[in-house]
């Protein structure tokens, strides 16, 4: 089997490599007309040129897996705002398409918490279909829009998971049906398990990305060797290996809270497991540390009898 590492967003082993520069609103409407047009393409133009370095250092590593920063353009979604983000610069993002679909890359979006389906106040369901929609045309005008994914959370409960498992249901229609095809579920670390937020994807034929932080910290009844076959096949369909997020805890009284690295000993059941699936999955990693935490885990897990590195970003388990 094998697995492949990627990482979010940022290159900390690269100089000034933050994809993520922004502009405030205050800010925005402080300029006069001109100038704001000027200011959103001068950020927008920043982010795109340090997203295009971070996919050559990705691929010089031989990092087949990152998660895009869903910072890119500024203001993409303010409703004062509304501004052509694609047009501009259609050459720029054909270039970041190109350098994913020659080299094979897995690239993704995480939108924040509050793009959810689960809310009863129908502004907040509109405002999660208009960041979905952001996330979509990103990919689409890279080209990748069919082979990428965007990746939420299920929601909150608001004091009552059965009646928001509901809504989700219920308001997920309001999703164009597109973009919905690419979408994934991820469980959390407070709300949704493991298990609920599988028969969710289960029900709406959505793929699961598994955080293994998240189970530990939020246990449900099944067991995992029940629960990985289920949520694997969810995948089936894409053609493209299972996803599974990967962090460890920052101590025992953070649980929650990711670390700056991965504790390869944390890992341990997970791995085993996988082992003896045979599967072969693709390890998203979220530790604070970025690209440092993902090299220095596949360093330590190759260090490991019975695994062998094969490249930059991936690992060969007999």
């Amino acid at each position: 089997m094998k697995i492949r590492f990627g990482y979010v967003s940022h290159a900390l082993n690269l100089w000034e490599a933050t994809p993520a520069r922004t502009m405030t609103f205050k800010r925005y409407s402080q300029l006069g007309k001109e100038e704001r047009e000027e200011k959103l393409k001068e950020v927008t133009q920043a982010n795109l040129r340090t997203t295009l370095r971070i996919l050559y250092y990705n691929v010089a590593q031989g990092i087949e897996l990152y998660r895009m920063s869903s910072s890119i353009v500024p203001l993409a979604t303010h409703p004062d705002v509304n501004w052509d983000f694609t047009t501009p610069f259609k050459r720029e993002w054909e270039e970041l398409g190109e350098i994913v679909q020659v080299h094979n890359l897995r690239v993704s979006f995480h939108p924040n918490q509050f793009t959810l389906f689960t809310s009863p106040k129908e502004s907040i369901t509109i405002n999660a279909v208009t960041d979905m929609e952001y996330h979509y045309n990103m990919l689409k005008a890279m080209g990748v829009h069919e082979s990428s994914y965007i990746n939420i959370h299920v929601g909150g409960a608001y004091g009552d998971k059965t009646s928001s498992l509901e809504r989700f249901h219920n308001n997920i229609k309001i999703l164009p049906v597109e973009i919905k095809q690419q979408m994934t579920l991820e469980n959390d670390d407070k709300t949704y398990t493991t298990e609920e937020t599988l028969n969710v994807c289960l029900r709406e034929e959505i793929p699961f990305v598994f955080d293994y932080h998240h189970h530990m910290a939020n246990l449900c009844n099944q067991p995992l060797t029940d629960l990985l076959p289920k949520a694997f096949k969810t995948w089936e369909r894409t053609g493209i290996p299972p996803k599974i997020h990967i962090s460890s805890p920052k101590g025992e009284k953070e649980l929650r809270s990711h670390s700056d690295f991965v504790d390869p000993v944390f890992l341990a059941p997970l791995m085993g497991l996988l082992k003896d699936m045979g599967q072969d999955v693709d390890f998203m990693i979220e530790a604070k540390r970025k690209d440092q935490a993902m090299l220095q885990l596949i360093e330590d897990f190759s260090k490991q009898r019975g695994i062998k590195r094969i490249s930059g970003g991936v690992l060969e388990i007999k």
